[in-house]
């Protein structure tokens, strides 16, 4: 029964950085993992890669012969893949044993549009691979109201087109503040609260404000199937990606298949510092990385509470 985590997201979202970052943990933890590359666009790969698809079809080759954009030749190159399916499981036979972490590529259409990676689940899937699908997403996207709706929307849809046990992050919190300030606190967005709070932001900015129907429905939309929600991820922050993990071998059943010494160093390491996505973590992360924003908002209320008390003594 081999277990696995799909790894998938928009291009920069870190992806492949997590990915590094992971099999760094796996080793340190003696959880023996091997890392399956989907991409074929990934030259610079990082880690140690036990699959390549790149052995089989570049996205080179399919731009070459046919004549395609980057796109349509990432497409074509999925598609063989699902074509030439014996020959992944053929090579995936030989590391069942191993946790497996599949790094795949950035292109959203093949999640929301195309078919190919979701055939290619099925039969692992049939196959009685654990699966769970990691999505990460840039944090800074929060900054920005219209984009953090995109992100809600391409989240939802990718857990509709996959139909597997799915895990959102927000990556790279911890470069969150370099791009803007947060509207609300960070747990408004790792929790997807009323979002119509964001409508006024949105209805008042030049770009969104002519399409207030359209944010009104997109929210209503988001809100009515609930699904969606994100935990935090830091790859550089030990504590955070061991959270991360707990989350995952949660998610897929890794916890439920009895506690090897690897995965009982992970929940314990876990344990210790605390379960990822309570109200506590959240700000515990707010207060870490995002802390100036903290500490200059609350020198703007003190500044004004002073404000308020000086003008109340001269009316006196």
């Amino acid at each position: 029964m081999p277990f696995a985590q799909i790894v998938v997201g928009p291009p920069g979202s870190g992806k492949t950085t997590y990915c590094h970052g992971l099999s760094q943990l796996f080793a340190a933890t003696k959880r023996d993992c091997a890392i399956v590359n989907l991409d074929p666009a990934n030259e610079n790969i990082p880690y140690k890669c036990d699959i390549d698809i790149s052995t089989l079809i570049t996205l080179e080759d399919a731009i070459d012969a046919f004549g395609l954009g980057p796109n349509g030749g990432m497409i074509y190159c999925l598609e063989y893949l699902e074509k030439n399916i014996d020959w992944l499981l053929e090579q995936l036979d030989k590391i069942k044993d191993k946790y497996i972490i599949f790094d795949c590529p950035g292109q959203v259409e093949l999640y929301t549009h195309n078919t190919a990676i979701k055939n290619i689940i099925n039969i692992l899937e049939k196959r009685d691979y654990r699966l769970c699908v990691v999505h990460l997403v840039d944090a800074h996207h929060c900054t920005d109201p219209s984009k953090y709706i995109s992100v809600l929307l391409l989240s939802l849809q990718i857990m509709l087109q996959l139909g597997l046990p799915h895990v959102n992050v927000l990556s790279k919190v911890d470069l969150m503040e370099s791009y803007g300030k947060l509207a609300f606190n960070l747990d408004f967005y790792t929790e997807v609260q009323d979002l119509h709070y964001l409508l006024e932001q949105l209805n008042t900015d030049k770009q969104t404000a002519r399409y207030k129907k359209l944010n009104e429905a997109l929210v209503d939309l988001i809100e009515d199937y609930n699904l969606v929600g994100f935990y935090t991820l830091c790859v550089e922050d030990k504590d955070s990606i061991i959270n991360l993990v707990r989350v995952i071998d949660k998610a897929n059943g890794y916890i439920y298949g009895g506690l090897e010494a690897a995965n009982e160093s992970i929940m314990l390491t876990a344990s210790r510092v605390g379960g990822l996505g309570s109200l506590e973590d959240i700000k515990e992360v707010q207060e870490r990385y995002l802390r100036n924003t903290w500490e200059e908002e609350e020198r703007k209320n003190n500044q004004d509470h002073d404000q308020d008390f000086a003008d109340v003594n001269n009316i006196i």
